[in-house]
């Protein structure tokens, strides 16, 4: 077996395979073409559609994103199969979307930019100890709803509730997930209406695109905060603006933006109250090396494969 690993991280694979490492910014080389398994890390979706049309042996892609929606949309032959990172990054997600809640409930950025302007920030003090907001400024007792109850917000949802954080779920079925109730897709106007904070960590499918609209956003309690550590295509950007700029969402934190890099020129620099980070929660798949060797063997030996979300 020959498998393609990309130059944009360093992986020890020990597969009993012949291992090339590939520059993604250039077609594979004609003679590594005959490749079985393809591995992708930061690929474009150009590349990948090119990929698609000339890796004509290939039977599996290992993608080790958590979401594998890009090689999903490549237009890779119905007989290739397509695994996703699927827990390789929930312990970094976990921590940045845990410093993204922290810093949006305590509105961190507001005291950053009183730092820039060499401001004590004495009316800060005065709201967050004020009896009528306090409870805004703390995750004790916080109503927390995670939308996307996966592997990620089983690492997450522990860290809110030692924080005093009220955890529930929200996902395509309820039930009982790591022991947090999770409610069904059905049912999101109920949870929300109840919710002081939303955690994001939706896929982007066409079933999700847009989902957090004006709609969704005028359903949370009023002075909602609302954190997106999915993928960008998942919020109406134009709503998130409006509802910080209204005061419906009291602060917003997002890792993740339709355009990625976010052009110079986009509203969304400027929304206020809102927290921007360049698509980092993760970036930093732990394990890898261990799940490509899994399904290399697992693919020699016709066994199923791990993560494999096509066909």
């Amino acid at each position: 077996m020959k498998i393609l690993i990309p130059d944009t991280i360093a992986l020890q694979v020990s597969a009993d395979a012949e291992v090339v490492v590939y520059d993604i910014r250039s077609e594979i080389p004609v003679e590594h073409r005959d490749a079985q398994m393809l591995v992708v890390w930061h690929n474009s979706a150009s590349w990948l559609q090119d990929a698609a049309g000339y890796l004509t042996d290939l039977r599996l892609v290992q993608a080790l994103a958590s979401g594998a929606d890009v090689v999903l949309n490549a237009g890779f032959s119905d007989e290739v199969r397509i695994c996703s990172g699927r827990s390789l990054h929930d312990g970094p997600v976990a921590e940045h979307a845990l410093a993204l809640i922290l810093s949006a409930v305590r509105r961190l950025d507001r005291l950053r930019d009183a730092q820039l302007e060499h401001r004590w920030d004495e009316d800060f003090n005065d709201v967050q100890s004020a009896r009528d907001s306090q409870r805004d400024y703390t995750l004790a007792d916080a109503r927390v709803t995670i939308w996307g109850f996966g592997s990620i917000a089983a690492t997450l949802a522990p860290l809110l509730t030692a924080l005093g954080a009220d955890v529930r779920g929200i996902a395509r079925s309820a039930g009982t997930r790591s022991g947090y109730p999770v409610h069904a897709d059905a049912d999101a106007a109920d949870v929300l209406a109840d919710t002081d904070v939303l955690v994001s960590i939706l896929p982007a499918t066409e079933a999700t695109t847009d989902l957090f609209d004006s709609a969704i956003f005028s359903a949370l309690t009023p002075g909602a905060v609302f954190v997106n550590v999915g993928r960008g295509a998942t919020v109406d950007e134009r709503a998130l603006i409006d509802a910080l700029e209204s005061g419906r969402l009291r602060a917003a934190a997002i890792d993740v933006t339709t355009s990625e890099p976010l052009p110079a020129s986009d509203p969304l620099w400027d929304a206020p109250n809102l927290i921007l980070t360049p698509h980092v929660a993760g970036n930093r798949p732990i394990g890898a090396g261990a799940l490509i060797d899994a399904n290399a063997a697992r693919l020699a030996a016709g066994d199923p494969l791990v993560n494999q979300v096509h066909p």
